[in-house]
Formats: C-alpha cells, structure tokens, sequence
C-alpha cells in the first residue's frame, strides 16, 4: 500500500496539471491496479492536493491569513456572527485600492451603531426585561414618584436646605445596587462621603439633585438609558442594567 506521504505527493503533482482532482482520482486508482502499489483511499489523494492550496508559502500570504484570523477573532467576540463575507472583502479591496466606497462615512458609522445596539441587545435583552418590568411595578406603588423622563424616586427623609443648581459641587452619601440586591459601590460602606459636580455624574442623578434639598435622603431607581445606558460600567454594571440609589445630600460646596 503506498504511503500516505506518497499519495499526498501525487497529489501535488497532479494538481499542477488541472483544477479539479475529482476528475482523476479514478484513473490514478485504476492505473494502481494490477501493480504491486495500490491506492486504498482516495480522500488521502485529494487531501494532499487540498492541504497544497491551504499552504501559507511566502510572507505576505502567512501575514494576509494572520491578520484575517485575528480580525476575524475580535470580530466574532464583539458579536458578529453572521455578515456578508463578499461585501467584506469588497470594502478591504475598495479601501486599499482608493476606489469609490459604496456606503458614505455617515452610513458606515449609523451601520455599525445599529448593528451594535441589535447584538446588545439580543445579548442582554434578559437584563433590558428585567428592568423594565420591575419599573412597571415599582411605578404602582404610592409612595413612588415618576418623572416625564422616566426616573422613579422614593422620599426617604426630609431636610429643609436649599436645593443644589446643576453646576454645583455637592456632597453625597449613597448605596448603589443591582435589582438582584447586589452592591457595586457604597460611600456608606467605605465611609467616606463623595463630592461632585451635579452635572458630572449619570442623568438620572442630574434630574434628581436639583430637586432635593439639603438633608433629603432619597432612593432613586433609575432606568438603564439615564444611567450607564447600552455599554454598563467595568464589570460590576451590566449593559441595560436598572440601577437603585439612596442618596443622602448632605451639603452644598
């Protein structure tokens, strides 16, 4: 029996010759017979013409394959799964080349936010429901205010200070948490109030503040698209996620 070696050696010669192996896998195999060498499996014939194509012989091709690989890598674990490969190459080709792009840098850019925001939300759309029917809930509730932008917010306590405008520095205690009851930062945990211009922090803090005044505590439940929106925070805020304050301003800087 001819080593498989050898069979994937006739395979490259062969492939020399024409373009499509399939057409002489029977000849060689008949050709075999009667000999003292005999062909037993054809797919190692074609396998050797196979694996020459797959051959990365020069730089430039191992460099073409390693760059298609790595985009192709940060490419399916943003999420993309499925596009068309042949626009893909077109753009790559149409870029390099300088020839006129198909799609305007507007549409390129409302392409890709569109597409982001459909695997965002495929793949937290758990977290997206989650909040959304706790808001429906929690809005029911008599002792809860909701706002024209969808902000929910429950008086706690009382105080009689003045109220801060959206460009003062304040100083707060919170407790910030999940739905799930899980904490992701605490001033009241590490004791040690926060100070911080009203208008530097999440919009659903901006809408508050300026409505409490000094000694009001508050708990806040704030929809994910006036807190950190699509994209969460670090690890600790999922992307859609519905977030739970109680905030305490204690002054005005």
């Amino acid at each position: 029996m001819v080593d498989a070696k050898l069979v994937q050696l006739v395979g490259f010669v062969f492939d020399r010759a024409i373009k499509n192996p399939h057409q002489i896998v029977h000849t060689v195999i008949s050709s075999a017979k009667g000999s003292n060498i005999a062909v037993s499996n054809k797919n190692r014939f074609i396998n050797g013409l196979r694996t020459k194509k797959n051959r990365m012989t020069s730089e430039k091709e191992r460099l073409g394959y390693a760059l298609g690989l790595n985009i192709a890598k940060n490419l399916q674990e943003t999420g993309f799964e499925s596009f068309d490969y042949d626009a893909f190459t077109s753009a790559l080709e149409d870029h390099y080349s300088r020839a006129e792009l198909k799609l305007s840098v507007e549409e390129v850019n409302d392409t890709l936010k569109n597409a982001m925001a459909k695997i965002q939300a495929e793949k937290h759309g758990p977290v997206l429901e989650e909040g959304v029917k706790f808001l429906e809930e929690n809005a029911k509730r008599d002792e809860v205010n909701v706002t024209a932008s969808g902000l929910q917010y429950r008086v706690m306590k009382s105080g009689d200070g003045k109220s801060p405008s959206p460009t003062d520095q304040v100083t707060t205690h919170y407790h910030g948490s999940l739905l799930d009851g899980t904490v992701f930062d605490s001033s009241v945990n590490r004791n040690s109030p926060a100070t911080f211009p009203v208008n530097g922090v999440i919009q659903g803090w901006q809408e508050a503040l300026p409505m409490m005044k000094v000694g009001d505590k508050w708990e806040l439940f704030i929809p994910y698209n006036l807190a950190y929106g699509e994209n969460g925070a670090g690890g600790s805020i999922p992307p859609f996620a519905t977030l739970i304050f109680e905030v305490e301003l204690l002054s005005i800087n």
